[in-house]
Order: C-alpha cells, then sequence, then structure tokens
C-alpha cells in the first residue's frame, strides 16, 4: 500500500480512537485541540511517510505525534501548569498505542466518547452531532446528510456543544450503573447512525463503508457488557445492525452499482452475521418495552427469513411499519413504509402517500424520496415519470 492510501487507510480505520484516546488524557473540554492535533497529524504523514517510509505502526506513530503537537500547543499558550503536563505525558507514554485491546471493556475509549457526548446535560439533537464529529471525524456537511438538517444548524450545534462541554467539566467516562440508562437512547441512536453512515455512505466514492459497520457493530456489544442497562433494546440493535450488514457482500455488482433488494443475490449474504442477527433478536425479545430497533429487527427478520424477494411477506412487514410508525413517526419512516405499501397494496396506492410525503420540509433534499418514486413508476410503466426523477435525484447529488 503507497503512503498516501496508508494516510488515508490510517485516517478512515483510526480517526476516532485517536480523538477518544487524546480526549481521555486532555479532558473532553478540549476537544477541539484533540481534533486540530490529529488532523495536523495526519498531514504531517502525509508529508513524512513517502520519503521516510511507513511506520511499523501508523497509528502510534501518528498518536505520538498528535501527543506531541497537543503538549506543545499547550505550553505555548501556558494553559497547563507544570504538574498537569508532566501528568499527561506520563499518561500518553503509558497508553502509547490507542488501539490497544487489552484494557477492559468498560473503558474502551470509543464507548466512553460516546457517553461523554451523552451526557444529560447536552441538549439531544447535539449529542449525536458531537458524537458524529469527535468519533466518526464526520464534517458538518456530513452531519447534516445523516441527520436530514441544514449544515449552519449542525456548525451551531457544535459550537454549542464543546463550549458547554468545557464549561459544565463533563468528565470522560462511562458513567456509574445508576446514570446509564438514562444515556442510553442517545448512545443507542449514535451507534445505529454511524452503522447507517458505513452502509450507506455520505461522502467518498465507496458505496459501503466496512470500518464504520464494524465500529458500530463492535460498540454495540460492548454495551451489552454492561449488565444494569437496559439488554433488550441493545440486542434489537444488534441484530437489526447483523441482519443489514450480512447484506453488504450482494449490495454492488462488479461494476461497483449499488443493488436494490429485488436484485442481490442472496446467496451472497453472510450466513454467519444472519445467525448471530437471529440469536440477538431472540435475546431482544425478553423485554418488556419494545422500541423502534426492535420492530425494525423484526422487519430485516422477515426478509432474512424470505427465500427470494417476490417470496417476501409483505403484508407481514407492512404491519411492523405500522407498528414502527406509532414509535416513531418520522417521514423517513413513512418514506420506507411506502415500497411495502406498493408490495401489499398496491403501486396507485403508493405513489399518492409519496404525494403527500414530498411536501415534507424533511425530505426536501433526501436523495432517497426521488429514488423511490422512480423506482415505483419505473414498476408502474410510467418511464418518462421514472426518468425525471432519476435525473432530479443525480441533480441532488452534484
Amino acid at each position: 500500500m503507497s503512503a498516501p492510501h496508508q494516510v488515508e487507510h490510517t485516517f478512515r480505520h483510526s480517526y476516532g480512537r485517536l480523538v477518544a484516546s487524546l480526549t481521555r488524557v486532555f479532558g473532553p473540554g478540549r476537544i477541539d485541540l484533540v481534533e486540530d492535533v490529529v488532523q495536523d497529524a495526519m498531514l504531517k504523514a502525509m508529508r513524512s511517510w513517502p520519503f521516510s517510509g511507513v511506520p511499523r505502526d501508523p497509528e502510534a506513530w501518528l498518536a505520538r505525534v498528535a501527543r506531541n503537537l497537543a503538549l506543545d500547543a499547550l505550553r505555548r499558550d501556558k494553559v497547563r501548569d507544570a504538574h498537569a503536563t508532566a501528568f499527561a505525558v506520563t499518561e500518553l507514554d503509558r497508553t502509547s498505542d490507542p488501539a490497544s485491546a487489552d484494557r477492559p471493556a468498560v473503558t474502551d475509549d470509543s464507548l466512553r466518547m460516546i457517553f461523554t457526548c451523552c451526557h444529560p446535560s447536552m441538549p439531544p439533537e447535539s449529542r449525536v452531532a458531537l458524537t458524529l464529529k469527535t468519533l466518526c471525524g464526520f464534517g458538518t456537511r456530513e452531519i447534516a446528510s445523516a441527520l436530514l438538517t441544514k449544515e449552519s444548524t449542525i456548525a451551531q450545534r457544535l459550537t454549542r456543544a464543546k463550549a458547554k462541554l468545557q464549561r459544565d467539566g463533563v468528565r470522560f467516562e462511562v458513567p456509574p450503573a445508576d446514570c446509564l440508562d438514562e444515556r442510553l437512547e442517545s448512545v443507542l441512536e449514535v451507534i445505529y447512525l454511524v452503522f447507517n453512515e458505513g452502509y450507506r455512505a455520505h461522502r467518498g466514492v465507496d458505496l459501503v463503508r466496512l470500518e464504520l459497520v464494524s465500529e458500530a457493530v463492535r460498540l454495540a456489544q460492548l454495551l451489552i457488557e454492561l449488565e444494569t442497562i437496559d439488554q433488550p433494546r441493545v440486542h434489537a440493535l444488534l441484530s437489526l445492525m447483523l441482519f443489514l450488514g450480512a447484506r453488504i457482500p450482494a449490495r454492488a455488482n462488479e461494476a461497483g452499482e449499488l443493488l436494490t433488494l429485488a436484485e442481490q443475490d442472496r446467496t451472497k449474504w453472510n450466513a454467519e452475521w444472519t445467525r448471530a442477527a437471529f440469536d440477538h433478536f431472540e435475546k431482544a425479545i425478553g423485554g418488556t418495552r419494545l422500541s423502534s430497533y426492535h420492530v425494525e429487527a423484526s422487519i430485516a427478520s422477515l426478509h432474512a427469513m424470505a427465500p427470494s424477494y417476490d417470496a417476501t411477506d409483505w403484508k407481514r412487514i407492512l404491519d411492523r411499519y405500522d407498528q414502527l410508525v406509532t414509535l416513531t413517526d418520522s417521514p423517513v419512516v413513512r418514506l420506507n413504509r411506502c415500497v411495502a405499501v406498493a408490495k401489499a397494496r398496491g403501486i396507485d396506492v403508493a405513489l399518492r402517500e409519496l404525494e403527500v410525503l414530498g411536501s415534507s420540509p424533511e425530505l426536501a433534499d433526501y436523495l432517497l424520496m426521488p429514488v423511490t418514486v422512480a423506482h415505483l413508476c419505473w414498476w408502474s410503466g410510467d418511464r418518462q415519470r421514472a426518468v425525471a426523477e432519476y435525473r432530479r435525484a443525480l441533480e441532488m447529488q452534484a
């Protein structure tokens, strides 16, 4: 792998761990500094590695460089006293490799970062944006796209959230057992958004970002080890991600074009992930609280059980979507439901519902809106409108 490609690879796979590891030492109030030095370390790698060669452990190299840049900045600005700076050096030397796998699960830096960003003093809408920025390295544009929000709004949320972390002195930790559950909903939401960004990438040339899919699954597995939280909800989310992740080997053809569920070769679905998904889905049923993740996992399980797209039990899937609407009535859920409506009740019924949805401001710039309309028009034989909607989707991507 060439040096530039190695830098890109390391950035994609290690950015979140590097930021989380440095935040553990320098504190959540200095997230801006941490993000800056990680970015600067990446730039140094791009200038250095093509000439000096890629180091044996690229992530540890970046961690050391970023650490030194942070300490230099602190000394210049005289932010820390001598004792605090000495502690930072000792602590970072002790954990120079942020990818170390021998730490206890509950102290995993990435998981601690999520719980920190989901502190109850933080507005709910800021928790998700902050985590996606710090843990995944998303820019404001990518976060806005994932959350169906304006870039300017996201920028304001991030600025205020970081200021609040510093002002309130929020600690970088997995909270005590009696405080875990109050943060769980936001934590699960963040993990699912990380998964979705990997499963349906909003940026880059890749249709799937496997490192984000794997990270989301890993974080959910870590949550399961925290026995004091609502386990069924976590199992439900993990089940859902495994069901969807199992389809990844069949989601694109040899030309790199995304395939619909109807076009996928189901023999290529990952059987091991599917089996694990059913296992976690069974464990999710044991709870007393029905979450949206339970219903979405149920929908995914019905797709997984169907031997083919045409043999799918669309009536049961539509029933599940109706149930999901009662739990979380969002335009995106209703958009996804329209496909099941088309299969169970007819395309004309679905197109009428899509016309109503078209007035929703949340879907005005949502790529899958014109794609769904085009798809149903193509099924119905209205090729002219289908082409127009596909062109609209292409313009939205430009």
